[in-house]
């Protein structure tokens, strides 16, 4: 996979429940990655840092789960995160997927789960 760039997109998420899609926000650059969900008091879908292995959740609004992935998209750990916490790096992280708190039970992902990036996302 090559270096993602700022955009939108779909998630998609195959598990034992079926397969989800959920609208995704792309953010490839470092104003995006260090803007990511600050200021919102909610998120339709997933947000995506690349490259990320860690979070904070400082001046945010609501508890997201966060999800740490490798360069390959499998999910090696999901957490849920309340405002105004640190989260350690991730060893092997190379993306982070950031929803509201308890989203991501709902649709299935979890530890050892690949997911799919569909539309807008490759970039040079």
């Amino acid at each position: 996979m090559g270096r993602l760039r700022d955009g939108r997109g779909m998630l998609v998420v195959r598990g034992e429940g079926g397969e989800v899609s959920v609208p995704l926000e792309i953010a490839g650059s470092y104003r995006a990655r260090t803007k990511g969900l600050l200021g919102r008091d909610s998120v339709d879908g997933a947000i995506l840092l690349s490259p990320a292995n860690s979070v904070h959740t400082f001046r945010m609004r609501m508890p997201i789960d966060v999800a740490y992935l490798d360069k390959n998209l499998v999910v090696l750990a999901v957490r849920t995160m309340r405002p105004g916490r640190l989260g350690l790096p991730r060893p092997h992280s190379r993306h982070v997927l950031e929803a509201e708190a308890g989203a991501m039970a709902g649709w299935g992902l979890r530890v050892g789960v690949r997911v799919e990036l569909e539309g807008g996302a490759d970039g040079a």
